[in-house]
């Protein structure tokens, strides 16, 4: 029997990654929730429950427009994207303070226009992400012959795109975010095609570096304070992380609090609206503090599960995607929200010294809350653009 196949292409509704928006939308609510449950201590008079709203509103507005530019298009745009966003790095650097560019926690870091303030370096995370995805479907698309050159050349060609934000956001004093970028960076060199030969010594190397400072701030400050400039003063995140409660009327004031919330949360936590632990920026840095003060162990695994489905869903989306950038963009993705929530929860536990980074889709904030939603966009994009198709017999086609 002749049997020929012919492609269907899928509806529109078929073509929408509903079970990332399912899960964005549950992120969107749990949020919600909690910020209007920090407000109950009264800490400020601002509404930020109905701001987070409009974030959230304006996020999703963001999410469905990139979701109809095909990442083929982003493609043709990544440089002009890519030097846009330096260039916002820059102007923070050369303008002067003013109502535009005002210093805000020790640092000129945002953009006013009126109510609304706009972190540049929040939108690096995506444009590197998008830029390093570029960089390496170009170089592996040219090359037929993999060698050592070839890897090492890939390798700088990855760490100059990635030096220039890298500088620029370190000149403004954002640790946080340069961390972040850093990241990102590792996560996508893993599945840059670089042989492990390199890698392996690379990754042992920067493991070592890192774990020497560590150890050096700890037990020989005068050394860092020497080769540095850094003073030992300015090591107080680090003293404070170790021994939080020795410095609990200074730099570990936030740490002592958070543990006594998420301790006194137990298994059930005490009920919605029910905290009794001040903690400075709770619907901030320090949200998850209050979701284990009031909802226990119980409710921070809640959470925990979420963003593990959301982790499990963007593993699939990479294996059945098609297109080499498409796949290393979802890697730098999930790198980049991973870190954060790890390193977000890790700080109000003390397992990690205590930086200014907000735990993804939850924490109250507008520019780090658009800039994930522009990667959820991006990914629905996808999914939306993916040739995902299916074939059926000359029979089938006949009874329908």
């Amino acid at each position: 029997m002749e049997t020929s196949t012919r492609t269907l292409n899928k509806s529109f509704l078929e073509r929408i990654d509903w079970r990332l928006i399912t899960i964005i939308l549950i992120l969107f609510g749990t949020s919600c929730l909690i910020i209007n449950s920090a407000m109950s201590g009264g800490q400020y008079e601002t509404n930020f429950l109905l701001k987070q709203i409009l974030y959230y509103v304006l996020g999703f507005l963001l999410a469905v427009g990139l979701m109809f530019i095909s990442p083929k298009t982003l493609r043709k745009y990544v440089w002009i994207i890519y030097i846009i966003g330096n260039l916002s790095l820059v102007g923070l650097l050369i303008l002067p303070e003013s109502s535009f560019t005002p210093i805000i926690n020790g640092a000129k870091s945002w953009y006013r226009l009126g109510p609304i303030s706009v972190q540049p370096s929040e939108f690096m995370k995506i444009i590197l992400i998008m830029a390093l995805a570029n960089v390496i479907y170009q170089h592996n698309r040219f090359t037929y012959n993999k060698s050592l050159t070839r890897d090492l050349n890939l390798l700088m060609k990855i760490g100059l795109t990635s030096l220039i934000p890298m500088a620029l956001i370190l000149f403004q004093n954002d640790l946080g975010t340069t961390l972040v970028l850093i990241a990102i960076i590792l996560g996508i060199v893993i599945v840059s095609g670089v042989t492990w030969r390199i890698l392996a010594p690379v990754f042992v190397g920067l493991f070592t570096i890192g774990s020497s400072l560590i150890l050096l701030m700890i037990f020989k400050p005068s050394i860092i304070e020497k080769v540095s400039g850094i003073k030992t003063y300015q090591l107080g995140r680090i003293n404070s992380w170790l021994d939080p409660y020795a410095y609990s009327s200074g730099d570990g004031y936030h740490l002592t609090e958070s543990l006594k919330a998420i301790g006194s949360g137990q298994i059930f936590g005490k009920g919605l609206n029910n905290g009794e632990v001040y903690i400075p920026e709770n619907h901030t840095d320090f949200i998850f503090s209050v979701i284990g003060e009031e909802f226990g162990f119980l409710g921070t695994m809640v959470v925990l599960i979420i963003f593990l489905a959301l982790f499990i869903h963007l593993i699939r989306l990479a294996t059945i995607t098609s297109h080499p950038f498409n796949v290393v963009f979802i890697i730098g993705y999930i790198s980049y929200v991973l870190f954060h929530v790890v390193q977000n929860i890790g700080m109000t536990i003390q397992l990690l010294p205590i930086t200014g980074i907000p735990l993804p889709f939850i924490s109250y904030g507008g520019s780090a809350l658009w800039s994930l939603m522009a990667g959820v966009g991006i990914l629905l994009s996808i999914f939306y653009h993916e040739k995902d198709k299916y074939t059926v017999s000359k029979e089938n086609i006949e009874s329908e």
